[in-house]
């Protein structure tokens, strides 16, 4: 299915355009950046808190895990009553509980805390993703979609800096301050981004809760191929980078220092990938462009977790393997929008993309406990390996609805 012409944009939407693209982007940068702030001090949390590193790691998976609920709760206020006042309330939300967790006394409240976290987290993502999609140019909308996705490998790329650069001089509860700036977006989209006319379109014809569960019910089978395609993207994703910097520290012996570098180079890698993957698919499809990407990601598994301890080989390895396996999930907002019914796009991607991080939740949790019997890179070279050869078979078998209109009531 294709787009029919569209009329051009008129100097305000094209701006409302930016402004959507941009409000999304920098909250899932943001977002992002609470996430990873504690992929790069789980050693550190672990000795103060007095646990195994396997129990730090288990707040990643339980973040991770609590991210449906955020997206069903915020999914839903989004198709109920448009997208901007939800994604307000959901960033200032997650900023308030970054800087809380860096204040927890405790490993139990800080647990309870990430659980907090996680439902923030899962909320920004679908309310963003469907304001800036139904508010961009549909031929553009895959290169964009990568460029909106790889706000997470920004928001990764930031907390390198901040690893290298705050952590060494005052530990690691400052990082987590630094994580209520968010907040301050609120004000942007508040004055400058207005609701998308999707929506519009949408609450013109809306009908009773009743009629909208129905609607759920009715599209289940897509539903659940899309929660099947999410875990496997996340299993890709998280299994390839949330205990990296762990991986570099604890079997490469890199310093603080290099192991900033070595994780902005990969965050370099994923910014590059998911644009441009994402321009391929523009021209040849969102499943064609992710699949030669993650076999390609197969490929150089090697080269990524097995390279000797040489600095440049290993950047290099990192640079390439996030550029496509990034690059292939920064087609996924495009992509899911467009395979999802209209009245549900607030909720629909964003849910099923949530259930799919919590089936792929287990990733970092797994990989940590296969260390206790294989190295870093044995455990999570086979992890990765499994994941891409999965993925690319769901991917292949899945239905596709490049550049779809969004305009109409229907879609």
């Amino acid at each position: 299915m294709s787009a029919a012409a569209a009329p051009p944009m008129s100097p305000s939407d094209r701006a409302n355009a930016r402004n959507a693209l941009t409000a999304a982007f920098l909250g899932w940068t943001l977002d992002a950046f609470d996430f990873f702030i504690l992929t790069y001090v789980l050693t550190r949390v672990a000795a103060d808190f007095h646990k195994p590193i396997s129990s730090i790691a288990l707040t990643l998976t339980a973040s991770l895990a609590m991210r449906p609920v955020g997206a069903l709760i915020f999914g839903l206020l989004a198709d109920r009553y448009g997208r901007r006042l939800p994604l307000m309330v959901d960033v200032l939300f997650y900023s308030i509980v970054e800087v809380l967790s860096g204040l927890a006394p405790s490993y139990k409240v800080f647990l309870i805390l990430r659980l907090l976290y996680g439902i923030g987290m899962g909320g920004e993502w679908g309310v963003g993703a469907s304001l800036a999609m139904e508010s961009v140019p549909a031929k553009w909308r895959g290169m964009l979609s990568g460029i909106l996705q790889e706000g997470y490998a920004l928001g990764n790329l930031l907390a390198a800096i901040a690893f290298w650069t705050v952590f060494p001089h005052w530990g690691w509860r400052p990082m987590f301050f630094i994580g209520g700036l968010p907040a301050l977006l609120t004000l942007f989209i508040r004055a400058k981004v207005k609701e998308s006319d999707a929506w519009k379109a949408q609450a013109a014809v809306r009908k009773s809760w009743g009629d909208y569960f129905r609607a759920v019910a009715a599209n289940w089978k897509r539903f659940l191929y899309l929660v099947l395609l999410m875990a496997m993207m996340n299993f890709m994703s998280h299994g390839t980078q949330d205990l990296y910097p762990t991986f570099l520290q604890r079997q490469l012996h890199f310093d603080t220092r290099t192991t900033s570098i070595v994780s902005i180079i990969s965050m370099l890698g994923a910014l590059t990938g998911g644009i441009l993957i994402g321009l391929y698919s523009d021209r040849y499809g969102r499943r064609r462009a992710m699949v030669t990407s993650v076999l390609l990601a197969l490929l150089l598994i090697p080269v990524w977790i097995f390279s000797p301890p040489i600095v440049a080989l290993v950047s290099a390895g990192a640079f390439l393997m996030q550029f496509m396996a990034q690059g292939a999930f920064g087609v996924i907002p495009a992509h899911i929008n467009e395979l999802s019914p209209g009245p549900l796009r607030g909720f629909f991607p964003g849910f099923a993309y949530q259930l799919g991080v919590l089936v792929a939740s287990t990733a970092p949790y797994i990989e940590a406990k296969l260390t206790n019997h294989l190295s870093y890179a044995q455990s999570m070279g086979m992890f990765a390996a499994a994941a891409f050869v999965i993925g690319a078979i769901v991917i292949a078998a899945g239905p596709e609805a490049h550049r779809v209109s969004f305009g109409s009531p229907e879609q």
